[in-house]
């Protein structure tokens, strides 16, 4: 057949035929076609079968496989096979297993176990790829390049004790400055010699676990350097790849807002972003979108692909739910309006054994085409065909801005004071979810990122601030835009030490604050705050931190209401030129953060999308024709009904809406609505 041209969304998965007999395979395919299934990801775990021994190459399987799917005409996403290795590397070279925290060297078994600073592992791992890109590469049905899987598992062994010296000698140059960085006057731990530094672990600095650390800076660093391990062994297979293979893209799968790796700092070595969607439950829809626009973000808006996620349900948790009827159709139909020009999953076919065999698949181990779960999975890619490619390459038109940090979210957590209980995450996605339940459209950036095109900049916990960050806040606030952070923030340096100023530090004069002192509770004990602007009023709680904030110049517009510093402002607004700094002293509840951000929205005009209809998702994508995409989606568990605010064709239905004809949508339906602009 004629190899694909990709003028879709491509649609399929993770497909493992190495574990089947051949006509298990011609069945399969049948199904595919069914199902409107167009793309296999091959070859992900088959390091061992390819190469059984340090010197033997056998690609007589993988050839068969891959011949099979560019007869059937599939697009295919070609691994380099190096998401486990095999037990002879393990055998033959010990030192390539990992060590992991508590100090154990670990023998062969599982996967992510290979240390990233291993010289040997880095070696066969690219040189697999090597071979695999000089095989394949002039196959026009390979569309991109999957290198690795899922990267993750940090190691501690005497290679990565190496690795981190000489990355730590890049970084400060002199002992002097690494010293200085790490404030090692404190508890007698200046360093004269380079080899005097150990990795930061439960025998070392740490105590209770990854997150009590006697000197965050140490521990700061060594994050930052496992996530640049990692990047490397990456980097080492992309080099082999581009060998042979100068021109077809190469990503990885990310695992969304993954602690551990730094995405940020991975970015830009990626052709396009790429990320594995499970969710915990099925309640996550705004964290889900979180998600979405930050991969999007990782690539300057450019689309990512929804690399893998269940059909139905995973087998990786103590309690693993089915995803209702509807779920999968709309949680794919959201990466979609989110900025994804890729639907696959994992798994095409359920493992018969292991870990994973009880995990989710398109078709079960009974290989029948009348399931509930097939059904649904052909339904939606009929309606990816019917989408076609209105959807490539178009952009979503932010206007608003949300930070998101590894370094502020590392810092903050292994932090001692004022509060463990205060998770990064948890209040990004609290400001995220104000913005997700009104309707409004949000690029996820790094700190680095260009800020001139946005309107309003949300930054929660930015507790770092590095480079000229603050400065780039005041320009936005100067030029007429908000800028709203909350409690924690302009804490600490690059290097976690404090800044010798008032809190919120650099961020002062913005925010037009001073914080003396701080108060932390346990989650039991309320605050409530009473929010008021204009003849706005609303009394919220606030939970965890609690600061005092002194006015230098900002209003108050939301003030505690017990304890003794009752009546003091708990939110402020600063003008600062032509906009404005807004500042979250507490840990206000959904509906206080909520309250916050309409106001922020609401000087400048961004008008939510139907916010008086719960459950209801928005998001707009443009498409290079300059035609605007709305996506109109329900989580809800009853039907919605709403007024259309601009006329459109359905591009699933094929229905023309005329502006303010009302439409009615049923539970964990979706509509996207196509209209010209201009």
């Amino acid at each position: 057949m004629t190899p694909p041209v990709v003028r879709k969304v491509l649609y399929g998965g993770d497909y493992n035929p190495e574990q089947w007999p051949q006509q298990v395979w011609d069945h399969d395919y049948q199904l595919f076609d069914a199902a409107r299934i167009d793309t296999v990801t091959l070859g992900v775990f088959d390091w061992a079968l390819i190469q059984p021994a340090e010197d033997v190459y056998d690609f007589s399987l993988l050839d068969r496989i891959v011949g099979r799917a560019t007869t059937e005409g599939r697009a295919i996403c070609l691994a380099t096979a190096t998401g486990a290795h095999p037990p002879w590397l393990a055998r033959a070279y010990p030192e390539v297993t990992r060590t992991d925290f508590e100090g154990r060297k670990h023998r062969y078994g599982q996967r992510h176990n290979a240390c990233p600073s291993s010289p040997v592992f880095r070696r066969l791992s690219a040189e697999l790829a090597r071979r695999i890109a000089h095989r394949y590469a002039g196959n026009p049905s390979v569309v991109a390049w999957h290198v690795g899987n899922e990267y993750g598992g940090a190691c501690y062994c005497a290679l990565c004790a190496e690795g981190f010296r000489d990355w730590l000698q890049k970084r400060y140059s002199t002992l002097e400055a690494l010293n200085a960085a790490w404030y090692t006057t404190f508890w007698s731990h200046i360093f004269t010699a380079w080899d005097q530094i150990e990795p930061p672990s439960a025998l070392t600095e740490h105590w209770r676990g990854p997150d009590h650390t006697a000197f965050q800076g140490i521990t700061l660093d060594y994050l930052r350097f496992m996530s640049d391990a990692m990047l490397a062994c990456f980097l080492g297979e992309k080099a082999a790849i581009r060998e042979s293979s100068p021109d077809t893209p190469v990503t990885t799968n990310f695992m969304g807002m993954y602690r551990p790796i730094d995405y940020h700092r991975w970015a830009p070595h990626l052709d396009f972003a790429s990320w594995d969607n499970y969710p915990p439950d099925d309640t996550s829809q705004a964290r889900m979108a979180l998600t979405h626009d930050l991969m999007r973000g990782l690539k300057d808006g450019r689309p990512f692909w929804l690399m893998e996620q269940t059909p139905s349900t995973t087998a990786s948790r103590e309690v693993n739910p089915l995803k209702r009827p509807g779920a999968m159709r709309l949680w794919s139909w959201q990466a979609v309006a989110h900025g994804a020009d890729g639907v696959l999953f994992f798994q095409l076919r359920a493992s018969r054994g292991a870990c994973e065999k009880y995990h989710g698949a398109v078709i079960g181990h009974a290989g029948r085409s009348d399931t509930r779960v097939f059904r649904e999975v052909a339904q939606l890619g009929a309606e990816l065909e019917r989408l076609g490619g209105a959807t490539l390459g178009a952009r979503t038109p932010a206007r608003v801005a949300v930070l998101f940090d590894w370094d502020s979210w590392w810092a903050l957590e292994i932090s001692d004071g004022p509060s463990r209980l205060v998770r990064y995450q948890q209040v990004v996605l609290a400001y995220y979810t104000a913005l997700w339940e009104s309707g409004v459209d949000v690029d996820v950036l790094p700190v680095t990122a260009d800020l001139r095109r946005y309107d309003v900049v949300v930054a929660p916990a930015l507790h770092m601030l590095k480079g000229d960050l603050a400065r780039r806040l005041e320009e936005v606030a100067a030029r007429g835009g908000s800028v709203l952070t909350t409690f924690l923030s302009g804490r600490v340096d690059e290097d976690d030490n404090a800044f010798l100023m008032d809190v919120p530090g650099p961020l002062g004069p913005l925010m037009g604050v001073r914080i003396d002192e701080w108060d932390a509770r346990g989650p039991e004990f309320v605050n409530p705050v009473r929010l008021r602007d204009g003849e706005t009023e609303l009394e919220v709680e606030a939970r965890l931190v609690f600061e005092l904030v002194i006015p230098q110049g900002a209003e108050a517009v939301g003030t505690y209401r017990a304890d003794f510093y009752a009546g003091t402002p708990a939110v402020t607004r600063n003008t600062f030129g032509a906009g404005h700094g807004w500042y979250v002293a507490a840990g206000l509840d959904q509906r206080g953060v909520s309250w916050v951000v309409r106001r922020v929205l609401s000087a400048h005009d961004i008008a939510p999308r139907h916010p008086d209809v719960p459950g209801l998702e928005t998001a707009v994508r443009i498409a290079p024709d300059g035609a605007e995409l709305l996506f109109l989606l329900n989580h809800g568990e009853e039907p919605v009904e709403f007024g259309v605010t601009r006329s459109g064709t359905d591009v699933l239905s094929g229905a023309h809406f005329e502006s303010g004809q009302r439409i009615t949508l049923d539970p964990r339906d979706v509509t996207v609505l196509r209209s010209e602009v201009g």
